[in-house]
């Protein structure tokens, strides 16, 4: 299969990444303490968070290439983003020419419209987007789906205490050092489950080169999005599922409960992937496992 054709199957995967002595996803509502499941004790890190890091490697890999901008990004202003579509498409007719909003007045332009956005977009056409804010170039439901990520045991985040040597104005030059906090997770083994479907793919123009950017991104985001609050994180294996056809072979949640996580029975307390095993059990007929890191 060539680069730029169609994706013609529908895929499954499971990522499997670790945390080492930092916060993988501060929760705004506490603190930004680390996020945590109050009925298990598992930590979670956000679909959102996640899409954020492919969005950054995406970024970074392509430098802003024709066909790889992201729309979701700091700083961004979104309706000035979805005026670019009508600025490339001045012939289209607009509903209502006197009012400030913009919105195409036939249906086959809206469609134009957010098809443009897409081939512009790799994140609009990878995860979708809600474009009708003020100018709009419509919604777009986007092939790849993550779920929210959740560690393989419960975890024990830690408060720690940290020394400021600097001050901020000089009327406090006098003052003794001051403390600080962080909050971080000492160890923490997290998996996320996703998926991609080939049916709203070929709606977005998502293609076969963008998968490879995808699985690419979701084994190497780490390298480049480190920080003192994150400490090291890795990816440490990502298992896809392609099936045969666009509809699937296999329901996703039975393809999930193939891959086993557990913890060497003789480790206590897990301290790095290799206190855990992963196996992956029979595949059905019709489905090829990829172990992509």
């Amino acid at each position: 299969m060539s680069e730029k054709t169609a994706l013609t199957k529908r895929y499954e995967f499971v990522l499997l990444f670790d945390v080492e002595n930092g916060n993988p996803n501060g929760d705004p509502d506490a603190g930004n303490l680390p996020r945590i499941d109050p009925e298990t004790g598992c930590g979670l890190v956000t679909d959102v968070c996640m899409k954020r890091k492919v969005r950054n490697y995406v970024e970074l890999a392509k430098e802003s290439e024709n066909g790889y901008e992201i729309y979701v990004k700091e700083g961004a202003i979104l309706n000035q983003l979805n005026k670019e579509a009508f600025d490339h498409h001045s012939d289209i007719e607009l509903k209502d020419k006197k009012s400030d909003k913009m919105e195409a007045k036939k249906k086959e332009d809206q469609l134009t419209l957010a098809q443009w956005m897409c081939n512009k977009y790799y994140d609009i056409r990878t995860f979708g987007a809600v474009m009708t804010t003020g100018v709009n170039c419509g919604q777009v439901r986007g092939p790849v789906q993550f779920g929210f990520a959740k560690s393989i045991d419960p975890i024990s985040p830690l408060d720690v205490t940290i020394t400021r040597m600097a001050v901020t104005n000089e009327r406090d030059a006098e003052k003794e050092r001051t403390m600080g906090r962080k909050s971080i997770v000492p160890y923490g083994l997290y998996r996320m489950e996703g998926f991609v479907s080939a049916s709203l793919a070929n709606q977005t123009n998502f293609r076969q080169d963008d998968l490879e950017l995808l699985w690419s991104a979701l084994v190497n985001m780490f390298d480049h999005d480190r920080s003192a609050s994150r400490g090291k994180m890795s990816t440490q294996k990502l298992i896809v599922f392609e099936h045969e056809s666009k509809l699937g072979n296999a329901p996703a949640h039975k393809l999930f409960n193939l891959v086993h996580v557990e913890r060497k029975k003789e480790i206590e307390v897990a301290r790095s992937f290799g206190d855990y095993v992963c196996s992956i059990g029979d595949v059905p007929r019709g489905v090829t496992v990829h172990e992509l890191s």
